[in-house]
């Protein structure tokens, strides 16, 4: 695991459309990557990046903005690692909270959260859209960054 550079927008932008329906532009990531406050973390095996994340810090708290893993790596610690990592450099930032949105209906990435201790807190309608254009909502999830990681 490693630190994430705007020289990586480009790899970055590719994994998020392998692992969501609705992929982020490299311009968007070249923009975010090179943002303040931001905590940006990829997973690489050899050459190829398995998974990334992106949270930004803000005063006391901070969000992840997302946690990406390539399919063929899903259910081999590559998000817990960069979410475990996420939570303590969010933390040593001076942020008290952690906040995300996940799909109500993706249960790997619920159970996950919740097993770092996240809870819900909130629902967006409507907030994500599916391939096939059908909408779902979102949870949003909160962490007290006062609690150890796990």
């Amino acid at each position: 695991m490693r630190l994430a550079a705007p020289k990586d927008a480009q790899t970055l932008a590719a994994l998020h459309g392998r692992a969501f329906d609705d992929p982020w532009p490299v311009i968007m990531i070249a923009d975010l990557l090179g943002g303040e406050g931001m905590i940006a973390l990829v997973w690489e095996q050899g050459e190829l990046a398995l998974g990334f994340v992106l949270a930004r810090v803000v005063v006391d708290e901070a969000e992840i903005l997302t946690l990406a893993v390539d399919p063929a790596s899903r259910r081999a610690g590559v998000g817990a690692a960069l979410l475990a990592r996420a939570i303590v450099l969010a933390a040593e930032r001076g942020a008290e909270a952690l906040f995300l949105e996940v799909a109500v209906d993706n249960l790997a990435a619920l159970g996950l959260y919740d097993r770092h201790g996240f809870a819900k807190v909130g629902r967006r309608r409507a907030y994500y859209t599916h391939a096939d254009g059908h909408a779902i909502d979102a949870l949003v999830l909160r962490r007290n960054l006062n609690k150890p990681a796990i």
